[in-house]
């Protein structure tokens, strides 16, 4: 047998190109043995498969830095890879693609893929987009856990207001993060709901006043609360203003635009009845004053911020825009045809409702979402027969595309439930390396140990430094420690 300083193998036989393209290798991945012939793997000969069919002339230097082993006598390389990922891969070799099997990690495939230096490009675009998710998946954990760590870490570096504005973002942004963060979550959704239970109660006229002039108006103790409502929801507003890192990031998100309009309405509304009146006619005021009054609706959407379903629903409509499309379109041209319809075979009748078109678009939309008023209704049997007819399409039209928007619900709240069990995990796992760690260099190591105490390090500042099977690489500039995630099956 050869020793590693050797450079040459007894029983090699390539003598040129030829015989590169005549070669036959056995190579042995996780115990699965396969045969290659060298015209093959020399279509792409940047790959790794291709590289070994050229490298016997080059020594044991030059094998052992492609495979794991090698056998001279049987000409087999041997490598401790995935052999399920690997009989996907050859594939590109037969077919010029690559299909993912069902049941392999797409993360791990991209790594298998890398190892044997195959390029991305050779995937077959619905296993690319299986790995996109991945991708996105692990970035939204790696996010998740960075910003926990974030919270839990005191940069020392930090001036006193800097520390105070980060102490006041997780106070009022993350109510997960201290006892008093849930508390402040939880009044501020009581103010919500009281808010708007103001506003509803105020438009009863047995509890509304009448001003000297003869108008009525709200009653002066809703007024009241309604003030301490909306001082609570400009306090609230300031502070997470104040204390926010990207603050045109802030006041550019939807939901604090939500809360401007929550809470400008007031305030507009009390500019105009203190000074309108020397500006404007008293009448238009009011009217302005009135208007402003009803955008005090947009606060209802403020439940969305605390509520985690509120949220999902909003998503899973945003990603069901082409089913909701398609439902409008149905119910369109339904409208357009059993309108017209109606009106034509209306006509007839002395005393029909079917006036116009225009106006017999009412009554289809009516009746083909099932509403049906009885305001316009068809009085002869053709009439009858079509209503009937719109009637049915538009309950087929309406049930078409409300599963793939279940659908789209169901997977997003699925996936938070489960990115944020995964997030816990890391970090479980993350602390549980680091308490390891800290238990080895107590030890090993007493006197550096006692010496890191005095220098009083922050708990985040050992998660971020441990390094195990579980650390997610997004996380940290070292690429070459190979996470949990990334190693699943």
């Amino acid at each position: 047998i050869k020793m590693a300083g050797d450079s040459k193998f007894p029983d090699m036989h390539t003598n040129g190109p030829e015989k590169n393209e005549e070669a036959e290798i056995v190579v042995n991945v996780g115990g699965v043995r396969q045969v290659f012939y060298g015209d093959n793997l020399n279509q792409y000969p940047e790959t790794r498969l291709a590289e070994l069919v050229n490298c016997l002339s080059g020594g044991y230097d030059s094998i052992f830095s492609l495979c794991d082993d090698y056998d001279p006598g049987k000409r087999e390389f041997y490598f401790d890879r995935d052999p399920d990922a690997f009989k996907c891969i050859i594939d590109v070799y037969y077919f010029g693609e690559i299909h993912m099997k069902k049941g392999i990690c797409p993360i791990c495939f991209k790594n298998e893929m890398e190892f044997w230096k195959v390029d991305l490009k050779f995937l077959d675009d619905c296993c690319k987009t299986h790995l996109s998710e991945k991708k996105e998946e692990l970035e939204e954990i790696a996010r998740r856990v960075q910003l926990i760590l974030d919270d839990l870490g005191v940069d020392a570096s930090e001036n006193r207001w800097k520390r105070c504005q980060k102490y006041i973002w997780k106070f009022m942004e993350k109510p997960e993060s201290s006892y008093p963060a849930r508390v402040i979550a939880v009044l501020s959704f009581l103010f919500i709901l009281i808010s708007s239970i103001v506003m509803c109660v105020g438009t009863i006229p047995d509890l509304q006043v009448v001003d000297p002039e003869g108008n009525r108006m709200e009653h002066p103790t809703l007024d009241s609360i309604e003030t301490v409502c909306i001082g609570w929801f400009t306090m609230e507003y300031v502070l997470r203003l104040i204390s926010s890192p990207n603050k045109l990031y802030f006041a550019l998100s939807f939901m604090n635009i939500v809360d401007v309009l929550a809470i400008l309405p007031f305030y507009v509304s009390l500019i105009l009845t203190h000074l309108g009146a020397k500006l404007m006619e008293l009448s238009n005021v009011q009217q302005a004053v009135q208007a402003l009054r009803i955008m005090r609706i947009a606060r209802i959407f403020k439940l969305a911020r605390h509520s985690s379903g509120l949220q999902t629903l909003t998503y899973a409509l945003k990603r069901s825009f082409k089913e909701l499309g398609l439902l409008l379109m149905y119910l369109a041209v339904g409208i357009f045809v059993f309108s017209a319809l109606g009106y034509t075979m209306e006509q007839s009748h002395p005393e029909t409702l079917f006036k116009s078109i225009p106006q017999s678009f009412w009554w289809a939309i009516i009746t083909m979402t099932t509403v049906g008023y009885g305001d316009i209704y068809p009085k002869t049997t053709l009439g009858k027969l079509n209503a009937a007819i719109s009637f049915l399409c538009g309950v087929i039209a309406i049930a078409l595309p409300i599963h793939p928007i279940i659908n789209n619900f169901v997977r997003y709240y699925n996936k938070q439930r489960v990115l944020e069990t995964a997030a816990k995990h890391e970090l479980e796992l993350m602390e549980l390396n680091s308490a390891e760690g800290k238990a080895a260099n107590s030890r090993n190591e007493p006197e550096d140990f006692a010496r890191e105490g005095k220098e009083g390090p922050s708990c985040s500042s050992r998660l971020k430094v441990s390094h195990s099977d579980t650390f997610i690489h997004l996380l940290s500039e070292e690429k070459h420690y190979r996470t949990r995630l990334q190693s699943c099956k």
